[in-house]
């Protein structure tokens, strides 16, 4: 079994981009950690990050297919983008919408995801653990 790790715009910048609320781990090291729990768990994971929405909306277009769920942390896009909205939903895969931060506790724009509209659940606030609790949930529930 094989799962997508899809990661938005300025996640590439996490370790360095307010702490406070994203956490001290690089994109690699949080990365890593869901690579351990997948290792644990017998299955395969595959990351991606782009700041590109075209970018996202192709690679989920092209691997989403072979794959058995996605876990996206769409980062800004979950607020606005239609496109990456509608992507998600033609998928015939799982996804859980993940967010570092609790999203509900933040700044009022922030506090509506209209791609979490689409996904299976959403995961908000949970830090590094959010990725891993998806994953979790996904393997749990495949198919």
């Amino acid at each position: 079994m094989t799962f997508l790790v899809v990661n938005g715009p300025n996640l590439n910048l996490l370790g360095q981009r307010d702490p406070r609320l994203y956490g001290t781990l690089t994109l690699s090291e949080l990365e890593a950690r869901v690579q351990d729990r997948a290792r644990d768990l017998g299955v395969e994971v595959e990351f991606f990050q782009s700041n590109s929405e075209g970018a996202l909306i192709d690679h989920l277009q092209r691997e989403a297919p072979r794959s058995q769920g996605v876990i996206i942390n769409p980062g800004a896009y979950s607020h606005y983008s239609l496109a990456l909205r509608d992507t998600l939903e033609n998928l015939k895969v799982p996804v859980v919408e993940v967010h570092l931060s609790n999203i509900h506790a933040r700044e009022p724009f922030r506090r509506h995801s209209v791609t979490a509209e689409v996904a299976k659940g959403t995961i908000a606030g949970l830090g590094w653990y959010g990725y891993v609790a998806a994953l979790e949930y996904l393997v749990a529930n495949a198919t």
